[in-house]
C-alpha cells in the first residue's frame, strides 16, 4: 500500500507553526540596578534540546565557560552582555555571555553547567548576587539587533533602547565641551 506524503507534510507544518507562535514568558518589572540583588536562578547545559544547535557556544559566539568564571544567560535588557557577578551563597563568579527565550522579560539568570547531572542538581534557587561589573549596553544592542526578528530578542531590544538613550543624554550632559541644546520653541511659535 502506498501512502501519500501530504498528511505528513501538513502535520509537520502545523507543528512548526505552533512552535513559532508560542507565547513569550510573562513579563516581570525589572529589578533595581543595584550592586546587590536577589534573583531567581535556573541552570542549563549545552546538551539540552534547545541548545544543541549552538553546541558549546554562547550568543557572543565564544565557548561557554566553566572554572574560575562561569557562563550565564540572562535578559540583556536587565543584565547586559559582559555583566560579571558573584553568587554570595557559593562564591562562584559568572559572566553573562548568553541569553534565552525563557529569560526575556524575566528576573531570572540561567547558570551554565557542563553536565545534565550538575544542571539538575542546581535546579531552581533564589540567590543573592553581587554585581562586580555591569556589561556593555551598546555591545548587547549591537549583538541583538541583527536577530530582532525573534520575539524574545525584540523584547530585550525594547528594554535596551531607553537605557541607551538615557545613558547618552547623561554622558552628553556631563561633558563641558558640548554646548547646551538650542531651544526651538520660541522660533516655532513666532508669527511670520
Amino acid at each position: 500500500m502506498r501512502y501519500s506524503p501530504i498528511p505528513l507534510l501538513i502535520a509537520a507544518g502545523l507543528l512548526l507553526a505552533g512552535c513559532a507562535q508560542r507565547p513569550l514568558p510573562k513579563w516581570e518589572p525589572p529589578l533595581a540596578r543595584t550592586e546587590f540583588q536577589q534573583v531567581r536562578t535556573t541552570a542549563y547545559f549545552d546538551g539540552e534540546s534547545d541548545h544543541r544547535a549552538y553546541t558549546n557556544h554562547n550568543a557572543l559566539g565564544t565557548t561557554l565557560q566553566t572554572g574560575l568564571v562561569n557562563s550565564a544567560a540572562a535578559d540583556w535588557g536587565r543584565w547586559p552582555a559582559g555583566t560579571m557577578f558573584r553568587i554570595l551563597q557559593t562564591g562562584q563568579t559568572y559572566l553573562v555571555d548568553d541569553y534565552g527565550w525563557a529569560l526575556a522579560g524575566r528576573n531570572t539568570i540561567d547558570l551554565y553547567e557542563p553536565t545534565r547531572e550538575q544542571m539538575n542538581c542546581w535546579g531552581v534557587r533564589r540567590v543573592d548576587i553581587q554585581i562586580l561589573q555591569w556589561g556593555d549596553l551598546r555591545q548587547s544592542y549591537a549583538t541583538l539587533l541583527p536577530r530582532s526578528r525573534y520575539r524574545h530578542v525584540a523584547r530585550m531590544l525594547h528594554e535596551l533602547r531607553p537605557q541607551l538613550s538615557e545613558r547618552r543624554e547623561t554622558s552628553l550632559a556631563a561633558r563641558t565641551d558640548v554646548p547646551p541644546p538650542v531651544q526651538l520653541t520660541p522660533f516655532l511659535t513666532q508669527a511670520r
